[in-house]
């Protein structure tokens, strides 16, 4: 679990193809001054695995599942990445519960600069909007974010310097893709709640 509290911009080192998945290779001196085979480190909000540590640098294998879901399909030598390790037990929740499994991705749509902060405009897919409620939680990238505005296809977010600085958001521009996490307690919820509100659908409807 993590908290999408983002602990380092990373710099992506290499990027091998695999038939059906890909290995890259990420530098991170903080998050790796700990890390060990088989931690968990979420990069743009994606949970990897660590398959290997070296020189300030960790390795890790992304599926098709990740790749097809994500921006990582898309992710180069030289790219700058969002990195967070998992919570640990007893340390405070600074954002809010994150898994690091991406629904889908979105659009940057347009930045409105304000002088102290910026409001980023995102575009989502449909099946997602459903989730994102106005003052609610996202993560985008792997950033927890507090949704300002929800619409049927698009959202906004305000930006704090301390963001934009720190994190990939103060660096994408409109038609740049992003990650999306939706919280999970509403997919949780809509899972429980569905069967109820059909079969009362279905006693009205026989009324």
């Amino acid at each position: 679990m993590f908290t999408g509290i983002v602990e380092e911009l990373g710099e992506v080192v290499a990027v091998v193809d695999l038939p059906d998945a890909a290995r890259v290779t990420i530098a991170g001196p903080l998050v790796t001054g700990d890390a060990k085979h088989g931690d968990s480190i979420a990069v743009n909000g994606v949970c990897l695995t660590v398959v290997d540590v070296e020189g300030g640098a960790f390795t890790a294998d992304v599926m098709r599942e990740t790749l097809n879901r994500s921006s990582l399909a898309k992710v180069a030598s030289g790219d700058r990445v969002n990195l967070e390790r998992a919570a640990a037990v007893g340390q405070r929740l600074g954002g809010h519960i994150v898994q690091g499994h991406v629904d889908g991705t979105g659009t940057v749509l347009a930045r409105e600069r304000a002088e102290h902060w910026e409001v980023v405009h995102l575009g989502l897919p449909p099946r997602l909007a459903r989730y994102v409620v106005e003052k609610g939680s996202i993560t985008v990238d792997g950033v927890s974010l507090t949704v300002v505005s929800a619409l049927d296809d698009s959202f906004t977010v305000s930006l704090i310097p301390t963001t934009l600085e720190l994190t990939t958001l103060g660096r994408r521009v409109p038609g740049d893709t992003v990650n999306l996490e939706v919280d999970v307690l509403a997919k949780y919820v809509e899972r429980l709640a569905l069967p109820h509100l059909r079969e009362r659908s279905d006693v009205e409807g026989e009324r």
